[in-house]
């Protein structure tokens, strides 16, 4: 596998789609077209560096770039998950996913040809509301005309990404306790990412 774009192969049926679809769409109570990429998205990741899914070890990690249906889709398909580890969020704001074999560290990039909508409708011909024919379309499109995939390298390594569960430290400043090895050292204090200066709130009052 080269650093450059590759075209998605035809390959043999895909596993039950339709069964990953009845499963994303059970979280919603209806089925979108971003569940569906996720869905293609995940299956064919899991393809392209040869591992079958969904998957029930943590041999596969994603990465998906946004939140939402998309990332249930996904998570249906490869069976990545939060609470396994196996799933996390880089909010680009992008319907894209990297899938990472932590055994080989060998990475993929899965994102849709710039432009699936309008080859949505040539799959979904009677189809004139542009939602059902992306939703019909994304169904029925090959992985060739879907998506691209492109061999990418994780700028931190597999092994910072997943950490060792059982490390444990408190802050110096707050006090909390920090796991998954994320804390910060500065100015020769262990410090949580908030109290380090990389803070996603910040604190008014108590209620």
């Amino acid at each position: 596998m080269t650093n450059s774009l590759y075209e998605p192969k035809e390959r043999a049926p895909m596993p039950d789609i339709q069964g990953l679809l009845t499963q994303s769409a059970a979280r919603h109570k209806h089925l979108c077209p971003r569940q569906v990429l996720g869905v293609r998205f995940g299956l064919a990741g899991g393809a392209a560096l040869g591992l079958d899914v969904p998957r029930t070890d943590k041999r596969l990690l994603v990465i998906v770039e946004t939140d939402g249906c998309f990332a249930d889709g996904v998570e249906v398909a490869t069976g990545a998950s939060m609470g396994h580890r196996t799933l996390r969020l880089a909010d680009y704001g992008k319907i894209a996913a990297v899938f990472v074999d932590v055994k080989t560290e060998q990475a993929v990039r899965v994102a849709p040809r710039l432009d699936v909508r309008q080859r949505a409708h040539q799959y979904a011909p009677d189809e004139r509301r542009h939602y059902f024919a992306q939703l019909e379309g994304y169904q029925r499109m090959p992985d060739c005309e879907l998506l691209t995939i492109q061999p990418v390298a994780l700028t931190t390594p597999v092994s910072t990404i997943v950490s060792r569960p059982i490390i444990r430290t408190n802050c110096a400043q707050c006090g909390e306790e920090i796991i998954n090895e994320r804390e910060v050292h500065q100015d020769g204090r262990t410090l949580c990412r908030h109290c380090a200066g990389d803070a996603y709130y910040v604190c008014t009052s108590f209620i």
